[in-house]
């Protein structure tokens, strides 16, 4: 299948999961960025109210509780972090419920650990609920409990999943959703990091993740999030074994995602190939 094919198979996407960053949902001070994500609810609603469904996948609950209780910095100590993690949550979810409210659609919270979704029970109880919460028009909303799972805030590492873009394609997979949209501060997937290499080159379709894709990868994310291409490259291998499209964008102009689904060359698409059997 050409490219441009490719790209114009995305339009056909009913169900769709959208991971925002901690770099997209604040500013460099790490005050919330509020215009902007009233522009990502107007295009999720939007979205929604054509037919689709849509879960958001959203970080930020320590930095939007780094911002609410007026911290010079992000804390070091492990307790310090989940404290001011579990204020930023509601925070978050605040917001979020607010602007969805005014474009008329109620928000839901999913908050997982990874013990969950490696448990058989678990996993089936929180596939139920997030069918349920779709099929009742709910928008759900999902973070990792910083709280109580400390991989992602400890580590500054990604393990089972400890970043949210991990978290994202995990999500991607138990909703069965068409195409994952990552939102990130960078405008796709390059062949060397665009910030040390003035010679980079977005790559605008990625069909198969070889060895070659896999080195240019590398290096962390803004100093807000914690992920980083690697990170986005563990999300695109999880996404597209199982059959999902995944497509990597900068998420400045939230808009970006109404290019995406209507196929035009935006970002960098990794492409789910579905099994045979």
């Amino acid at each position: 299948m050409k490219k441009a094919n490719l790209r114009e198979s995305l339009s056909d996407s009913k169900r769709v999961v959208i991971k925002v960053g901690t770099s997209t949902l604040t500013y460099e001070n790490g005050e919330m960025n509020l215009a902007r994500t009233e522009r990502l609810v107007r295009v999720i609603s939007d979205l929604i109210n054509q037919g689709k469904d849509v879960v958001l996948v959203t970080s930020g609950a320590i930095g939007v509780g780094v911002s609410k209780l007026k911290l010079s910095s992000r804390p070091k100590e492990l307790k310090d972090k989940q404290a001011v993690a579990a204020v930023g949550q509601c925070e978050l979810m605040h917001m979020y419920s607010k602007l969805f409210l005014e474009y008329g659609h109620i928000v839901g919270q999913i908050l997982l650990t990874r013990d969950v979704v490696e448990n058989a029970t678990g996993k089936t109880h929180v596939i139920n609920t997030f069918e349920t919460l779709l099929e009742m028009g709910i928008i759900p909303v999902v973070n990792e409990n910083d709280s109580v799972a400390v991989d992602e805030i400890e580590c500054e590492t990604s393990k089972v999943f400890g970043d949210n873009d991990t978290l994202s394609a995990i999500v991607a997979t138990l909703v069965n959703a068409d195409l994952l949209i990552i939102l990130s501060d960078i405008d796709g997937f390059y062949d060397c990091d665009p910030r040390a290499n003035e010679c980079s080159k977005l790559i605008s379709v990625i069909e198969e993740i070889t060895p070659e894709v896999e080195k240019c990868a590398g290096g962390v994310g803004s100093s807000r999030g914690t992920g980083g291409m690697v990170t986005k490259l563990s999300a695109a291998k999880i996404a597209t074994s199982a059959g999902i499209n995944m497509v990597l964008a900068n998420g400045d102009n939230p808009n970006v995602v109404y290019d995406i689904l209507a196929g035009k060359d935006v970002g960098s698409l990794f492409f789910g190939k579905k099994s045979d059997f």
